[in-house]
């Protein structure tokens, strides 16, 4: 019904003074999908970005379009999206634009692949790029989960955390996803792990809480904001979580 509404709404605006007045606004912004989106763009050195799903989110690709969000993309200069977001259906089908540039990234928080999409966003800006602190952060982290030793912990890890948890020098085990089966709660009790990492986004270890004996650390990947160094300070939150625990 939400969907049904919203594609009413769009052939209204395109019908209608509402739309060819937004279409005469300006159209040099650049929108992201959401704040995990927006984050890679700051890093490609865009300063302005509107983001359509709001941060608060506990899973912001869940998000569903309303009016107000359809002339903010049809608007856009560049929109920034990784592709899985239920809201690119509606975009895909009905808010095209010959002006847009559509700009899809992988969002995975590794320090090679935040360059490459950091690059890869930056060549349709003409921005310049500015993920070396969140290297440098990445860099020191890394070693200091080295110098402690931490790199040798058996860490069963929430699938979507592994790119940046693997990156940091952390030995990934094993890794889950939704709800936890009976031999994998099984497993975890029996102490194959030293450290689990679950998702805010998507948790799925309440089953494991007073059952294993090891530290339970929860990672975000979509920052709680969209402002300048919000992926940085996410990824050194997610870090300190751990650090804390035996530095």
């Amino acid at each position: 019904m939400k969907r049904t509404l919203i594609v009413i709404m769009l052939s209204l605006l395109m019908a209608g003074g509402l739309y060819a007045q937004a279409a005469g606004e300006d159209t040099s912004s650049f929108v992201a999908s959401t704040t995990w989106t927006a984050a890679f763009a700051d890093l490609a050195g865009v300063d302005e970005i509107t983001v359509i799903a709001p941060a608060t989110l506990r899973h912001p690709p869940e998000y569903e379009l309303v009016p107000s969000d359809i002339v903010t993309i049809q608007n856009a200069r560049f929109f920034v999206s990784a592709g899985y977001e239920r809201m690119m259906s509606t975009i895909q089908e009905g808010i095209p634009s010959d002006d847009r540039v559509d700009i899809h990234i992988t969002t995975e928080n590794d320090r090679r692949n935040v360059a490459l999409m950091a690059d890869l966003i930056a060549s349709y800006t003409g921005t310049d790029v500015r993920y070396e602190d969140y290297v440098e952060m990445m860099d020191e982290a890394a070693l200091r989960i080295e110098e402690l030793g931490l790199d040798g912990l058996k860490v069963w890890c929430q699938g979507m955390l592994t790119p940046m948890a693997e990156d940091l020098g952390l030995n990934v085990v094993a890794t889950f996803s939704g709800e936890l089966t009976p031999s994998q709660i099984e497993e975890a009790s029996s102490g194959a792990y030293d450290l689990i990492l679950d998702n805010y986004h998507n948790p799925s270890t309440s089953p494991l809480e007073g059952v294993v004996d090891c530290p339970i650390v929860t990672w975000r990947n979509f920052p709680e904001t969209a402002g300048r160094g919000a992926l940085e300070d996410m990824m050194r939150a997610n870090i300190d979580a751990v650090l804390e625990l035996y530095d």
